[in-house]
């Protein structure tokens, strides 16, 4: 069992940064996948971004370039630094873990575990 907590949703302007951190801890495989994904208001989940346990990162296109994903194993935290935020970048955004280090972005239907999410809001 993984349980996942994520922290530093807010609400900020266009143009500005967000760091978001999702606190980890459980039994974990030893390939995995961590990712993070959002879902806007009457919107499908979508991937963001994703880190698999052999260290290859994965990005969205729309986030590439302005989303990076990170990991601190010593604190068993996830990073998500967010720059150039834009409106769109509004929704929950959730951490996720699942087994095997392939297909990270692959889809949300990979995951096995969840965490309850944090708001993002970005004004123009």
């Amino acid at each position: 069992e993984v349980q996942l907590e994520e922290s530093g949703g807010a609400s900020v302007h266009a143009g500005d940064s967000l760091r978001l951190s999702c606190t980890i801890s459980g039994s974990f495989e030893d390939t995995h996948c961590l990712g993070w994904f959002r879902q806007a208001p009457g919107q499908q989940r979508e991937g963001v971004a994703a880190i698999a346990s052999t260290g290859r990162t994965t990005y969205s296109d729309s986030m590439r370039g302005r989303f990076t994903i990170s990991q601190d194993s010593a604190k068993n935290t996830l990073y998500l630094q967010m720059n150039s935020l834009k409106p769109e970048d509004t929704g929950m955004y959730y951490c996720a873990a699942g087994w095997g280090a392939t297909g990270c972005l692959a889809g949300d239907w990979r995951y096995n575990f969840w965490g309850q999410g944090t708001q993002v809001t970005v004004s123009s």
